[in-house]
């Protein structure tokens, strides 16, 4: 006679019993184990604002109080202040102080990082001291751009010099077809002695290459500098410092929520996807998107022109933009 499985499962019960340990109750699967939920507490979203300037190239400040107050409004974490979109290069470094003592002052909950980096050691802790001194809760740091091709331990010894100066939380910026320098994993190995080194800022947006750096450092921040790596950030828990948050900024929040919540990201990327599709050809440079930010917000400002060499908004693009700021607006 065929044993059944009732007998075949009071059998076994019997002989667990029998060696001491404890009984599982024959009607019942053993449950798999929960999955632990991701942590998130690294996955801020900040934009990598643009710096607002009059048509006399002068910074203004009146206006860049109200773009963070924007941002914030539409669910940005946090601001990279004077990053590539905010065009440090082209500012002194008297002007990179005072842009970071206003976005330091009007921070109203907003975590703000900001780019402290020029192609010498000396200015760039002067700056990053004094974003430190005004309340800034990280830095962000490009090498020295001038000399390319760098090596790793003359890199290591910028960078040390730099940490041994510097006390608050420091993210190294990859950017190399900006800077022509990368910050290799090499780099971050050498450097990992300081506690605080915080992460990185990648631009170079590779999916591959980006892979490597969250693998091999999952206890620093690898940050994602752009959008095509943002699902790839956020399933590893990492953050992002985006220049799409500026014209974009609901869409994204909206990216940050659903990974925060544990759901599915496709749906948000896809109207992230769509929204830059509608401005595609229309919002190109700098000078378009200060404009296509300046209307949606609202405000009748003319505070949207770039620091050379970067161009302005041409009047087609702002046609355009117009035609389509409606819609954009809808989408959000």
């Amino acid at each position: 006679m065929k044993t059944t499985r009732r007998n075949f499962l009071a059998a076994m019960g019997t002989a667990v019993a029998a060696a001491g340990l404890p009984r599982v109750a024959a009607t019942a699967m053993t449950p798999a184990p929960a999955r632990p939920a991701r942590d998130m507490r690294k996955a801020i979203f900040l934009v990598a604002a643009v710096t607002p300037c009059d048509r006399n190239m002068n910074f203004d400040e009146a206006v860049y109080k109200d773009i963070l107050a924007y941002f914030k409004d539409q669910g940005a974490d946090g601001v990279l202040v004077q990053g590539s979109t905010g065009e440090f290069p082209s500012f002194s470094v008297a002007e990179r102080k005072r842009i970071m003592e206003v976005a330091l002052k009007n921070k109203n909950g907003l975590s703000m990082i900001v780019s402290s980096g020029t192609p010498n050691f000396p200015e760039t802790v002067e700056l990053s001291n004094h974003a430190a001194e005004h309340g800034a809760d990280g830095l962000l740091i490009i090498p020295p751009f001038y000399y390319k091709h760098p090596s790793e331990a003359e890199l290591t010894t910028y960078y040390s010099l730099i940490f041994e100066r510097v006390s608050i939380p420091i993210n190294l910026y990859h950017f190399p077809s900006m800077s022509g320098v990368a910050v290799s994993p090499g780099l971050l190995h050498s450097l990992e002695r300081f506690p605080n080194l915080a992460g990185i800022k990648d631009s170079n947006g590779d999916a591959a290459e980006y892979q490597v750096y969250v693998k091999e450092f999952p206890k620093l921040n690898m940050r994602t500098g752009t959008a095509n790596n943002l699902k790839a950030a956020l399933e590893a828990g990492m953050g992002a410092m985006l220049t799409e948050g500026n014209v974009y900024t609901r869409q994204v929040a909206a990216i940050f929520t659903a990974a925060r919540q544990g759901k599915d990201l496709d749906e948000p990327l896809a109207k992230l996807d769509a929204a830059k599709q509608l401005m595609r050809g229309a919002g190109g440079g700098y000078g378009a998107m200060k404009y296509t930010l300046m209307q949606l917000m609202g405000v009748k400002s003319e505070s949207c022109y770039c620091r050379p060499p970067m161009l302005d908004a041409t009047e087609d693009q702002k046609a355009q933009i117009k035609q389509r700021i409606g819609e954009l607006t809808r989408m959000a």
